[in-house]
């Protein structure tokens, strides 16, 4: 390989056909005009102000964080805030795997707590257990993966319809449910919660059709397979004694 050292006389031109100069960084897109004329056009000046937690944004006049006289609603953009200023080393925006631990453990344990006491015939105080757990899981931080919300969150909430059942709250029983399903649709639990709480409102054709939905996911579901066998026998009955009132 030649030795690219050498010397030039002065005012000797030194020009090989490279740059010893710093990278250049890309020109940024330059706005487009007509989504800048909009964007313009609907911005209005808000006044703000900030509680003597440096970290809280109010309205300046009524120093609310929400404030419907203002239309102003700075409450997750003040949580997001607080949420960096908690952990300053996270990088901004923080990667999506980061997972806050503490918050997870809180979470586990409250469910643990109303599971205790579910299991203990205690179905009230575990509903309030199921709820507080609830309220943690969805104070996740924006920047973690949604997934995370979406497992706690669906575990306790299946978990509270269980206890709503066993207070005979149907209807409770089935809107934790539908929240369950909507959560993690191919979770065969969130299923088994709603054909519980349809059967308990004894809506069977409906339950057993919620089962089967269930099964659509997870064909080979014991707890599932299970109660349509149950639910099969239950309409069966109900068949049997119709047609001895009409004889």
């Amino acid at each position: 390989m030649a030795d690219h050292q050498h010397s030039h006389a002065p005012g000797q031109s030194c020009d090989h056909g490279h740059s010893h100069d710093a990278p250049q960084s890309p020109a940024l897109p330059q706005p487009d005009p007509a989504a800048q004329a909009l964007i313009d056009a609907d911005f209005v000046p808000t006044p703000l102000a900030l509680s003597p937690d440096p970290h809280t944004t109010v309205c300046a006049p009524h120093k609310l964080e929400k404030c419907d006289k203002c239309n102003v609603d700075f409450v997750n953009t003040n949580r997001l805030a607080k949420l960096l200023v908690a952990n300053p080393t996270l990088l901004c925006p923080p990667p999506n795997n980061v997972v806050s631990q503490n918050l997870s453990q809180m979470v586990q344990r409250t469910k643990d707590e109303g599971n205790a006491l579910f299991k203990s015939g205690q179905a009230g105080p575990a509903l309030l257990r199921y709820t507080a757990a609830a309220q943690l899981a969805v104070q996740r931080p924006p920047w973690e993966a949604n997934q995370f919300m979406r497992e706690e969150l669906s575990t306790v909430v299946s978990n509270r319809s269980a206890a709503y059942f066993d207070q005979a709250d149907y209807i409770s029983a089935l809107a934790d449910a539908e929240t369950v399903i909507s959560l993690r649709r191919n979770w065969p639990k969130g299923h088994f919660r709603k054909a519980k709480a349809l059967l308990g409102m004894q809506k069977t054709r409906d339950a057993a059709e919620a089962v089967r939905l269930g099964l659509s996911f997870e064909p080979q579901n014991n707890e599932l397979l299970t109660f349509l066998n149950d639910i099969e026998k239950m309409q069966h009955k109900l068949e049997e004694k119709r047609s001895l009132k009409s004889t």
